[in-house]
This record gives structure tokens, C-alpha cells and sequence, in this order.
């Protein structure tokens, strides 16, 4: 019963919130009892409760009660995990991983990246579900995981989060980097005790070994990390690599180490769409405990594309600005200021796109009224007018289906229904499409 009532509700919810979005925060929650006008719903950790808590509660609660036919209150409960692996001292037999041994080398993890605090979409989903397949059968079929994009798209992230679990789970873990694994070699070798050195790194459950680039041109260190890579394999030992190219790509790498770097699974981190930069800001602004309106998240996650680091900074930089300045509340006026100097290279940051200069330069287009846009009128040029505000509040703004009625004082339902209506339109209908582009330059001269 419980179930079934949020599957209803979920099928709902993917309407009024984006595709990312309810991936990334709905998509893996269950309906878990409902008794006394109080409903459960079971989500896969803590930090997502709190995510929805902050961010959907309002909307859910809303749902659930439209289905259920009166007023709930809405709970989130964190889902029991599987009990972590029993400890042995021994090495198992036939080829699995599940050799466990008391005692974690961690080498320099950072105990802050986690999968609780990783944001996946679009842009990692895959990378991020191949970490997670590797925590549950090690040593199996991606074997090695190799994962590559460009600077802060979130390899490393991903790489202390596997390493993370893992130790929490009883693995044994050696997470370093290839500059810190080339310096212990080299320094292995000096001291003659380079037999200890393959020991430290053959005998582990986990090896993961962040900016594997760094090797290129070392041939000795390649060499020897060949040897310690064919002796974790034969014994099911998981390997992860990053790097900020492919393996072939990386110049001067003997053929024998780029050939085992593939076999395994390579998978690809490309910078954040502008949905999960959006989720990745608002999960930052959750944990900074810092209310900040959605317009302001959006104007971020548009500036700044490159990297998951430079959104991060980004909205640092809003936050401390709010604080040292003694501002009351974070709003664009004081992002602007806060955002105003960009560093070199970057074109000066626009004007906010706001809702109404969206709704007014329309209205001027069409020569109407705002408030007619707003209104009940139901004639030709009204209703083209309001279907050409819901489209570029899509598109320009990337608001959701709920926020956009919100603003035009109609349901979701009837928002989707017009969205879809001129999205057709503009495949046959070059007048409008024109329209629509002129538009949009007006807006952004405005």
C-alpha cells in the first residue's frame, strides 16, 4: 500500500522537477508505512533526507496529500544497508575478493568525499554507478576502473569515495597518487628496499592511484607498477586509476601498462550540465547552511561551466561576500557584486535574466499587457504570447514545469501541455521560430 502511493506520487513528482533532479534525489526512495496522517519514505542516506527535507518537502507533502485525499505530514527514513562483510584473516580461494584483513592503509584519504556528497547526472552518471558496481564485487569485471575527464569534474572525488567505503567496510586500501607512488619507488630504491615497496602494494584489497598521467616518461616506475598491477589482478585485488586523458593519450606509456589500463572498464567525467550544476550548488548551499534563492543558484550554474570546482568557488565566494559584508540575505544584487570580479579571461558577467523582463519584453513584442499574460484572456495573441513566455522561461531560465506555473498562476499540467504545444509549432512554423530568436537577442541586449 505504502508503495504503491508513492510510485503514484513519484510518477507526479518527475513532471514538476527536472529530469536530473529527480534522478539524483527521488529516484532511489521507496514508500515505507503510512499510519495516522504520517507518511515514510525511505531514502539511500542521510544527506539526501536532508536534501529533500530543505528542498522538495513542501512539494511532496502537497503530492501525497492531492492522492491520498487528505492532509500527511511527510517523513524521510534512512534505508538499512546491507551489513558490511565479515572480517577474515586469510585470503579467499577461487578468484573473488573477498579477502579482508583487519587494519586499513588509507595512505592521505580525504575522508570528505564521499558518494553521500557526490551529485550525480548526466554528466557522471555512469562513472558514478561503475564505483559503485567495484564496492560490490571487487576485483571483478571492472578491473581495471579507469576514469578520465578534465580538471574538476570530479575524479578524485569519485576515487577517495570509493577508497572511503571500502575501508569502512574492512578492505584493506592504498590510495595515493602517481607523484607520491613515483617519489616512494624512487626513495625505495635508494634505501635498497625495494622488495618492501612491492610488498606494501601487492599485499592490499584496493588500489587506487589518483592522475596517472604524472608517469608518463618514468619508464622504471611504469615498469614496476606492471608487476604489482599483475600480481593484485591474479589475486582479484580492485585497481582504480584517474587521469585527465585516456590511457592510449597519455604520451611516453609502455604498451604493456596502456594495454592493462583498458582492460577493465574506462569511463569518461565531462564537465556539469547546467541541471547538475544546479543540483551541485544546491546541495553545496545545504551543507553551508545558506539560504539562497533559486534565480541566484541558476545565475552561478550559467557563468560558470568549466568545472565542478568553479561552481563550488563560485558560490563560496557569494556566501563569504554575504557574510564579511553583513547582508541580511543573499539575493543577485549582492551575487553580482560578489561575482563582479571574475578573474582574467572572463567576459563580464551579463545582467540577471529575470522572470519579469521576461514576461515585459514579451508582452512589448506582442503589443499586450503583462498582466494580459497573466491573466485569463484566452485570444490568439494571448495565448501565443504566454506559450512563448513558458518557452523561454524553459529554455533561457530552465525552469521547472511547477516553478513556471507558479509564476503564470496555472498548474503544471497546463504549463506541459503548452510547452509541448509550441515546441511543435516551432518544427513547422519559421515565423515563430524567428520570433523566438529575436526575442532572445532582445533579451540579451537587455
Amino acid at each position: 500500500m505504502p508503495q504503491k502511493i508513492w510510485q503514484r506520487a513519484l510518477e507526479q513528482l518527475q513532471l514538476q522537477i527536472s529530469k536530473p533532479n529527480f534522478d539524483t534525489w527521488l529516484k532511489d526512495t521507496k514508500g515505507i508505512s503510512f499510519e495516522q496522517d504520517s507518511f515514510v519514505v525511505g531514502v539511500p542516506n542521510a544527506f539526501v533526507a536532508e536534501w529533500l527535507r530543505e528542498r522538495l518537502s513542501s512539494l511532496i507533502k502537497r503530492t501525497l496529500s492531492n492522492i491520498i485525499g487528505r492532509a500527511v505530514n511527510v517523513q524521510f527514513t534512512v534505508l538499512s544497508t546491507d551489513p558490511a562483510p565479515s572480517v577474515s584473516q586469510t585470503y579467499a580461494d577461487g578468484g573473488t575478493s573477498t579477502k579482508l584483513l583487519p587494519g586499513t592503509k588509507s595512505g592521505h584519504l580525504k575522508t570528505f568525499y564521499t558518494f553521500e556528497s557526490f551529485v550525480p547526472g548526466e554528466c557522471n552518471r555512469i562513472a558514478y554507478a561503475a564505483a559503485l558496481e567495484v564496492l560490490e564485487s571487487p576485483g571483478g569485471k571492472y578491473n581495471p576502473l579507469f576514469i578520465y575527464g578534465e580538471t574538476g569534474t570530479g575524479k578524485t572525488h569519485l576515487l577517495h569515495a570509493i577508497a572511503n567505503t571500502a575501508r569502512s567496510k574492512g578492505y584493506r586500501v592504498i590510495c595515493t597518487t602517481a607523484e607520491q607512488f613515483t617519489n616512494q619507488y624512487v626513495l625505495a630504491l635508494k634505501k635498497n628496499s625495494i622488495d618492501e615497496f612491492h610488498d606494501h602494494f601487492r599485499n592490499t584489497d584496493f588500489l587506487l592511484i589518483d592522475d596517472v598521467q604524472f608517469l608518463s616518461g618514468k619508464t622504471q616506475t611504469q615498469e614496476c607498477l606492471v608487476h604489482i598491477f599483475n600480481d593484485l589482478y591474479s589475486n582479484s585485488g580492485q585497481m582504480v586509476m584517474t587521469s585527465d586523458c585516456l590511457p592510449k593519450t597519455i604520451p611516453a606509456v609502455n604498451r604493456k601498462l596502456s594495454s592493462r589500463l583498458v582492460g577493465g572498464l574506462v569511463v569518461h567525467l565531462s564537465p556539469p550540465d547546467f541541471e547538475t550544476s544546479v543540483a551541485i550548488l544546491e546541495a553545496k548551499a545545504v551543507t553551508s547552511n545558506a539560504v539562497i534563492p533559486d534565480e541566484v543558484l541558476r545565475f552561478v550554474a550559467t557563468q560558470f561551466k568549466t568545472s565542478v570546482r568553479e561552481l563550488e568557488g563560485a558560490l563560496n565566494r557569494v556566501v563569504t561576500h554575504a557574510k564579511l559584508s553583513g547582508a541580511s540575505k543573499i539575493d543577485m544584487g549582492l551575487a553580482l557584486q560578489a561575482l563582479a570580479d571574475i578573474g582574467e579571461g572572463r567576459s563580464p558577467i551579463p545582467a540577471a535574466l529575470t522572470p519579469k523582463l521576461v514576461i515585459d519584453t514579451v508582452a512589448g513584442y506582442y503589443g499586450i499587457s503583462p498582466d494580459v499574460i497573466l491573466g485569463k484572456q484566452r485570444d490568439k495573441q494571448a495565448a501565443l504570447a504566454r506559450q512563448v513566455v513558458i518557452y523561454l522561461l524553459r529554455q533561457e531560465k530552465h525552469y521547472s514545469l511547477s516553478e513556471i506555473g507558479s509564476l503564470l498562476n496555472r498548474d503544471h499540467s497546463t504549463i506541459l501541455h503548452n510547452f509541448r504545444r509550441i515546441s511543435q509549432s516551432l518544427k513547422t512554423d519559421t515565423d515563430l521560430s524567428q520570433s523566438i530568436e529575436q526575442l532572445r537577442r532582445q533579451l540579451r541586449r537587455q
